[in-house]
């Protein structure tokens, strides 16, 4: 089996080397440069990255789905979700991939120590409840490439990088939850600025209320 490590990122060339070195010994970097201005590519590839471009910017939901484009194409059986900015710790990874790896789970989800937002901590409420998953939105997601397959995509409905995890806990799949640390952002946070950021989050939450209630109503139709 083979691991692929999807690295999202816009303007994260004083960051991106330095991830890309650490996370080489957990699987193969695959970052996908979403329209950066600065050097993200250049750097990331002399780091030994795989490197797909989008040249202009797509947004963050693109960027995840190409890379997942990518790391199937390059024959990954294990894909993880992975950030630019230097907030994660590349060492946890192993928590990530042994389970996939293993066959012991099929979806790996990290769990950061509290939410960043009051849209985030919604979110995860809902999640909680749901699904008994208490941090939805954690950039560090690791998937059996099955559960690609079965969807079919990664994202459709810019659902900030939750909507293939989503998916897969409906259909009841194996999940573990890791908890993880997080460093101090340097420069812009991924989302941008707090408005825009919680009303991205909202629409990906409503997005995820709308498709259980959907599902809950096909159920009962059926029955």
């Amino acid at each position: 089996m083979s691991v692929a490590i999807v690295i999202p990122a816009l303007n994260e060339a004083a960051t991106v080397a330095d991830v890309v070195r650490a996370v080489k010994p957990f699987g193969l970097p695959v970052v996908v440069d979403d329209g950066s201005t600065d050097e993200t590519a250049r750097v990331a590839r002399e780091a030994g990255a795989e490197v797909v471009r989008h040249e202009i910017n797509r947004g963050y939901d693109a960027a995840l789905s190409s890379g997942f484009v990518a790391a199937k194409a390059l024959g990954a059986t294990v894909i993880v979700t992975f950030d630019a900015d230097g907030q994660h710790e590349a060492s946890m990874l192993e928590r990530f991939t042994v389970p996939l790896l293993k066959g012991e789970a099929d979806l790996v989800l990290g769990i950061r120590p509290q939410a960043a937002r009051f849209t985030e901590a919604l979110f995860s409420a809902y999640t909680q409840w749901r699904f008994g998953v208490p941090d939805i939105l954690c950039g560090i997601k690791g998937y059996r490439i099955e559960l690609y397959h079965r969807l079919g995509y990664f994202d459709r409905r810019r659902m900030i990088g939750t909507e293939l995890a989503l998916a897969s806990l409906r259909d009841g799949v194996r999940v573990a939850l890791v908890p993880v640390h997080i460093n101090p952002r340097r420069g812009t946070p991924r989302f941008g600025r707090l408005l825009a950021a919680n009303w991205m989050i909202f629409r990906a939450f409503m997005n995820a209320l709308t498709a259980d209630v959907l599902r809950v109503h096909r159920q009962r139709l059926l029955a």
